[in-house]
């Protein structure tokens, strides 16, 4: 359970434009989502500096991952929350 309740869990997810994804879970609801924002850090740079990396998505754990490992909390996807590491960082 997450800390709303509802568990989470990403069935598909669908490349789109720019750093969007169309990404459906599995109680059936579909957002677009513009992943920019959460894609920061080392991990996350083959990602963001190239398409053909950020189109290899899959999904693994219930959640949007890359074959780098890269992964983003399908909470965070679902519920639109901060990372856990971005909170870190504004702390800083």
């Amino acid at each position: 359970m997450t800390q709303l309740g509802k568990r989470v869990r990403v069935e598909k997810a669908e490349p789109l434009v720019e750093f969007r994804m169309r990404v459906f879970f599995e109680d059936g609801t579909v957002k677009e989502i513009d992943l920019e924002k959460y894609l920061r850090g080392p991990i996350f740079e083959p990602v963001r500096k190239n398409r053909a990396v950020f189109q290899n998505v899959q999904i693994e754990g219930g959640t949007i991952a890359w074959p780098n490992g890269a992964d983003i909390d399908p909470d965070v996807l679902y519920y639109d929350l901060t990372p856990a590491w971005m909170e870190k960082a504004e702390k800083i």
